[in-house]
């Protein structure tokens, strides 16, 4: 039981890491901070795709699995097993992946942007 519990709970948390990574950016324009971490988030997520490194929240998973006497995830991973083909099909990964950078760079230049507009207000501001 208590081993269902953490597999669960890891589900959770790297739905919310994979939701983060695509669209963490947006926080950053309210909480500019956040930037850094949003940064580490998408070089780790496009990181474990890109050059295939093993995810510690699957790792963790398949533990908390095997454990339960569940057996693991395929060796395709988290994305594979409960996003691609649940949430679009498998036709599409490449448009839905081309979609998500395309969103995190989107909101990476809203940080930009917003952070010139908020300069130039403070220093008009601070003529007066």
């Amino acid at each position: 039981m208590v081993y269902r519990v953490i597999e669960m709970a890891t589900v959770f948390v790297h739905f919310g890491f994979v939701l983060y990574v695509v669209f963490g950016g947006f926080l950053a324009w309210k909480w500019r901070r956040t930037i850094a971490i949003h940064l580490a988030a998408v070089a780790w997520g496009a990181g474990s795709l890109v050059i295939g490194y093993d995810c510690p929240l699957t790792n963790l998973e398949n533990w908390a699995r095997r454990m339960a006497g569940i057996s693991e995830l395929p060796s395709t991973g988290f994305i594979a097993h409960y996003i691609t083909g649940v949430f679009y099909p498998v036709s599409i990964e490449p448009i839905v992946q081309g979609v998500a950078a395309a969103v995190v760079v989107g909101s990476w230049l809203g940080y930009v942007l917003l952070g010139r507009h908020a300069r130039a207000h403070t220093g008009a501001s601070s003529i007066r």
